[in-house]
């Protein structure tokens, strides 16, 4: 029988020393990433786009667990020449993981792009990631294990990449817009621990999706989120299927903590990849193709202006 006791999402393991970043901490299932890791004692950080968004969910955070140490940095993944400045900012020697979790999601037209002319999910979701972790690469490098944690989505798995027309200029459908953006996080999670084992890093890339994680069933966490009594009784029947973002938390909390996880897999709810506790599942058969991971890798680089294998290799 194995000595590792399993995991229990509401026992985590002491961190105490960790330095955490979350990117779009300050809302959604990202909040919940920043509470759960604050419980475990690590200094936690909040990448936000608004500072009063980021006050909000500090406050939160504080209220649930007494003593948290938890800060906030401005970050805009759609600025990428913010994204040296918003790094200097963490103030930190090290880093001991970057949870990849911030997002844009529209679900109607007309299309929009970011200040650098690039399809506002793609740019965000992906190149905003993308290039960070140009720039997190020397903190994540000091700590001994680092972790590059990828908040990927169940939407993604239905998807396929047109490598090609990457910022759906031809033809622009928003919510496959956004399951395009996740999938290409996705491939760029994998091809990035590819990337790192062949250089022989100490740094892993973990890929993880939150399942189905509605509002709804997620649990009250004024004034970031506040759950009213008519959807606790409506969304009764779904909560068969799926979960609350508290949930949804639990495979990147997991990838974050758990030495028993490797870099280059996948991790997701138990329950039909869409509810329970994190397990980890087969990676995707798309994700495996490793000529699409790397033509999308090429051209991520020539999109940003950078040339992440500087770092990685």
């Amino acid at each position: 029988m194995s000595s590792t006791p399993p995991w229990d999402v509401h026992q985590l393991p002491r961190a105490d020393d960790g330095v955490f970043l979350v990117t779009g901490g300050n809302a959604g299932i990202g909040y919940f990433v920043a509470e759960q890791l604050s419980a475990t004692g690590a200094t936690v950080v909040l990448g936000s786009r608004s500072p009063s968004k980021a006050e909000a969910a500090m406050a939160s955070i504080r209220t649930r667990v007494p003593g948290a140490r938890v800060r906030a940095v401005q970050l805009d993944l759609a600025d990428l020449s913010s994204l040296e400045a918003a790094v200097e900012s963490l103030e930190v020697e090290r880093l001991d993981a970057v949870v990849h979790n911030a997002g844009v999601a529209l679900d109607k037209p007309p299309r929009r792009e970011t200040g650098d002319a690039h399809e506002l999910m793609f740019g965000t979701n992906h190149l905003g990631h993308f290039a960070l972790t140009w720039w997190l690469m020397p903190l994540l490098s000091t700590a001994p294990a680092a972790r590059v944690v990828t908040m990927g989505s169940f939407a993604a798995k239905s998807e396929r990449l047109d490598l090609d027309d990457l910022q759906s200029r031809k033809d622009y459908r928003p919510k496959r817009a956004y399951g395009r953006s996740k999938l290409a996080q996705m491939y760029f999670g994998a091809e990035l621990d590819r990337r790192l084992r062949a250089a022989g890093s100490t740094v892993a890339s973990v890929v993880v999706h939150p399942g189905g994680a509605l509002d709804s069933l997620t649990p009250s966490r004024p004034p970031v989120h506040v759950r009213p009594t008519s959807a606790r009784l409506g969304t009764a029947p779904a909560a068969l299927l799926v979960q609350g973002k508290h949930a949804g938390a639990w495979p990147a909390v997991r990838a974050v903590l758990d030495p028993a996880v490797r870099g280059g897999e996948l991790w997701g709810p138990r329950v039909f990849g869409l509810r329970g506790e994190p397990r980890r599942e087969p990676v995707w058969n798309h994700l495996t193709d490793a000529s699409v991971a790397a033509r999308l890798w090429d051209a991520s680089c020539d999109l940003t202006g950078i040339d992440l294998d500087t770092v990685t290799g």
